[in-house]
């Protein structure tokens, strides 16, 4: 080979010039955690490329958390993800919410009372099984399924859970003195991508927990995040010996 070879340095590929220029309004503060970017057909436009060379950009900014994109409401800035301690903290999703300047509502879907079954995660007797919606700044946040021993707090039973949240309500009712907190990896299905707004299969992280009262099974809880609005965070000292 020459000493005195050189080689033209390759033209940025079209997508990821996109998805950098994106980026650069993102962390600039351009575009604020809720903005709603250009649709597809405008990125075309303003690119002049074919709508795949505008996907690749947008699903590589969906890919690292920057971005999040919904059915109907199009792809907007991300909020950064909510923070709990591993295998510890219990989030209380309305204070999370509000806590980062959001408006927070629920929704309460359904709410049956039943005897509970060998599938109920424990719980024993009549239970109150509710399925809620959580929603910040109107969007779903998380979906939560939970079952209330009516037995350990049977004022659950005439509760209105249309104005304050399960979750709300039995911390200033019923607290717990003990639980056991589980975390998994799933994939949307049909009827809750629909409503977490999000495709079929979407990867979400899903938290689970038992609580008791002195030893009295109080309720269950499954929430159910989009995996871009959730992470967990830890911190560990190494053990002196």
């Amino acid at each position: 080979m020459r000493g005195d070879q050189q080689f033209e340095p390759q033209a940025e590929p079209l997508h990821r010039r996109i998805a950098r220029e994106l980026e650069q309004r993102i962390a600039s503060g351009d575009w604020r955690p809720g903005h709603r970017l250009p649709t597809e057909a405008e990125l075309m436009a303003g690119y002049n490329c074919a709508r795949m060379t505008v996907s690749r950009a947008v699903s590589d900014l969906a890919a690292r958390g920057l971005v999040v994109r919904r059915k109907r409401a199009g792809t907007v800035v991300a909020h950064p993800p909510v923070h709990s301690s591993a295998l510890v903290a219990i989030p209380d999703i309305q204070a999370e919410i509000e806590g980062r300047g959001r408006a927070y509502a629920h929704c309460l879907l359904t709410r049956a009372v039943r005897q509970a079954g060998a599938e109920d995660h424990g719980l024993t007797g009549t239970v109150l099984a509710l399925q809620t919606l959580h929603l910040a700044d109107e969007v779903p946040f998380a979906l939560e399924g939970r079952l209330i021993s009516l037995a350990t707090a049977p004022e659950a039973e005439t509760a209105d859970f249309t104005a304050q949240s399960p979750g709300g309500w039995l911390l200033a009712h019923t607290p717990w003195t003990e639980a056991e907190h589980r975390i998994s990896a799933i994939s949307a299905d049909r009827e809750m991508a629909q409503l977490l707004g999000l495709t079929a299969g979407a990867a979400c992280l899903r938290l689970e927990r038992n609580t008791w009262r002195d030893g009295q099974a109080v309720t269950w809880a499954s929430q159910t995040f989009p995996g871009s609005a959730y992470d967990l965070v830890a911190r560990f000292s190494p053990v002196k010996g």
